[in-house]
């Protein structure tokens, strides 16, 4: 057809993919996989290469910009002690009532962030008020305690 230069017909088409065409093509005998391949041109390929990827360690010179989350909020929970109570045990507490704890007097208390154990602490009194003073921070292995949540 005119008007229909540069366009392959299905033979051609096949024979670029490596099937045998069905028919001879209709418009010349010059036509055939090289002179199609011609006809297209050829494309340069090449491998996508990815940047490398960091391996997670923070290098050293680097300043972090550590302002961007301080002002995430966390829920801080000191834990003075646990106990286990029978519900009509519970239903009997009144003001004044007084509850057992399994942690003696003085044995540190638990400090969970998020509800993750993260820190040791005694308590203290200080100007009237309680508070808590950190007095070991527990690494990964620790952490993995109760959650309360």
């Amino acid at each position: 057809m005119p008007g229909d230069e540069g366009l392959l017909d299905q033979s051609e088409i096949e024979a670029l993919f490596g099937g045998a065409p069905s028919s001879p093509p209709a418009s010349s005998s010059a036509s055939g996989p090289a002179n199609a391949a011609e006809r297209i041109g050829k494309v340069e390929v090449s491998a996508f290469k990815l940047d490398e990827i960091g391996t997670g360690q923070r290098n050293p010179n680097e300043q972090s910009d550590v302002s961007l989350i301080l002002d995430v909020d966390l829920n801080v929970r000191i834990e003075l002690g646990r106990t286990r109570m029978y519900i009509e045990d519970v239903l009997r507490l009144r003001e004044g009532s007084v509850v057992p704890l399994e942690k003696l007097a003085g044995d540190p208390v638990d400090i969970f962030v998020n509800g993750r154990l993260m820190a040791r602490g005694e308590v203290l009194v200080l100007n009237d008020n309680f508070c808590v003073r950190v007095s070991e921070i527990l690494g990964d292995s620790k952490s993995s305690g109760p959650d309360l949540d």
